[in-house]
């Protein structure tokens, strides 16, 4: 089941901005703030893939107990509407402004054939358009005129890092962000339970169909849905398998579960790429079943796509 994550889930940016860009102001941490947060009461649950449905690269195993302190996480990804107050606000140039390009899947790319840069490795529905960024996520011809509601895109965890200091808020550790996700059950393959469609219904945005080529679009979304779509999970949280991508604050290791602290644990000491949670639209059992609660994947602090967001967290 191995697979290269990183350009499956997600591809990773390129090297080095485009000269001229100008960099990312510092962000200043502002007072705390649980605004349109949930207060999660912590405690011991059950880490990992109890189903063996896993990327052996991924690391969802061997299923470990996790004690968790109070904490508050958003209830839903942040919002173009939120982010678009924070750039106003602080001036933020996101990464993917900086680098000229992001990754944009090839169904729905809106750009001049010019600013089609080209394919990533090992995953050419991914297209590397120029001039694709948050307020443009499909090209420059594209905009976020009516999707003020929708998950945020196109941002990396340096800046999702820096939206959440200015918010008053962080990251949200992979742990909290399991333990959150699970909406309070155990054990489960997702968050309402273990079938995918009970009762016929979809309860998350994922693909349906043949992959990558058609999306019968059957959830009502071919890309992004509005970040409160379908059902809260247990814990008053939407959209905690599939839509978007979530980063968390931990580095990743694929073998840091068999070492993981038992208590409030925050990830290997280093690493070069940053945890990812939830799954995306573009999840299909077929090449990538991430939209389970026990799920991970990972990419670079750097890199962006179309189906990169991120939620806040806080303590408790």
């Amino acid at each position: 089941m191995a697979r290269d994550q990183h350009s499956c889930c997600s591809p990773t940016s390129p090297d080095a901005p485009l000269s001229g860009q100008p960099s990312a102001p510092v962000t200043a941490v502002r007072t705390r703030s649980t605004r349109g947060q949930v207060r999660l009461p912590g405690g011991e649950f059950a880490m990992g893939d109890a189903f063996d449905e896993g990327y052996r690269t991924d690391g969802e195993t061997p299923v470990h107990t996790v004690r968790l302190k109070p904490f508050h996480i958003d209830e839903t990804a942040v919002t173009n509407a939120q982010f678009a107050t924070f750039v106003k606000a602080t001036g933020h140039v996101t990464e993917a402004e900086r680098h000229g390009s992001s990754a944009v899947f090839h169904l729905v790319v809106d750009a001049p054939a010019a600013d089609v840069l080209g394919t990533a490795a090992g995953a050419p529905w991914w297209i590397n358009v120029r001039g694709a960024h948050w307020r443009r996520p499909e090209g420059t011809r594209s905009d976020v005129t009516g999707r003020q509601n929708h998950p945020v895109v196109h941002v990396s965890w340096n800046d999702a890092t820096a939206y959440a200091r200015w918010a008053g808020k962080r990251l949200p550790t992979e742990a909290e962000w399991e333990y959150a996700a699970r909406g309070g059950l155990a054990g489960r393959r997702y968050p309402w339970g273990d079938e995918l469609t009970p009762g016929g219904r979809w309860r998350c945005n994922i693909w349906q169909g043949r992959f990558p080529h058609t999306n019968t679009a059957e959830d009502g979304h071919l890309t992004t849905a509005p970040a409160k779509s379908y059902r809260p999970n247990g814990f008053g949280l939407w959209n905690t398998a599939g839509n978007v991508w979530e980063w968390c604050s931990d580095w990743f290791s694929p073998t840091y579960y068999a070492h993981c602290a038992p208590e409030d644990p925050h990830g290997p000491g280093t690493g070069t790429a940053r945890v990812l949670r939830g799954g995306s639209y573009l999840c299909h059992d077929s090449y990538c079943n991430r939209y389970r609660v026990a799920a991970r994947s990972s990419n670079t602090p750097d890199s962006s796509s179309a189906n990169l967001g991120f939620r806040c967290a806080n303590d408790g």
